[in-house]
């Protein structure tokens, strides 16, 4: 059973959420249910109704509060591919090389961090060989490399952060 993260008290909630949408996204943070009806169960769980509930996650996917919202499947289990990537990136590059690694769909996250590597990404791909595919694209595209970092060791963290 995973839990949600309790934030700390020193920083403060998340401005601009009604509490609706609290509920909403702190709820799915753990999934959806297993069940025929899904989104009606999650609705009931936090008083209200299916459609009201359809409508938030569309405007929440809408205004980029949420930037995905769907099934996560482990690709490697699947016979594809799945890597932890990094890429070092100036600054005043950053933002074009960004929109170029977005638009490959085997990008699953993308994370900016204050680090020599300020780029880290994870990509997930159909076959195990895709990886190193999508890597030469990528450079090719963005003129930099791309350091390659398979998993040695799969941990399951269940991290979820309250709203």
């Amino acid at each position: 059973m995973s839990a949600i993260a309790e934030r700390p008290s020193n920083i403060p909630a998340t401005p601009g959420f009604t509490p609706v949408e609290r509920a909403i996204i702190n709820r799915l943070q753990v999934g959806l249910p297993l069940t025929r009806t899904p989104y009606q169960d999650v609705a009931e769980e936090i008083g209200i109704d299916q459609h009201e509930l359809l409508e938030h996650l569309k405007a929440l996917l809408a205004n980029g509060t949420l930037t995905r919202f769907g099934p996560m499947f482990h690709a490697g289990e699947m016979g594809g591919g799945l890597t932890l990537a990094a890429m070092r990136i100036p600054p005043q590059d950053f933002e074009r090389v960004t929109g170029q690694v977005n638009s490959f769909h085997q990008v699953a996250h993308n994370y900016r961090r204050e680090h020599e590597l300020s780029m880290w990404f994870v990509l997930a791909t159909e076959t195990p060989d895709g990886i190193a595919d999508t890597i030469e694209q990528i450079e090719a595209l963005t003129g930099y490399p791309v350091y390659n970092m398979p998993k040695e060791q799969e941990f399951h963290v269940h991290l979820h952060f309250k709203v």
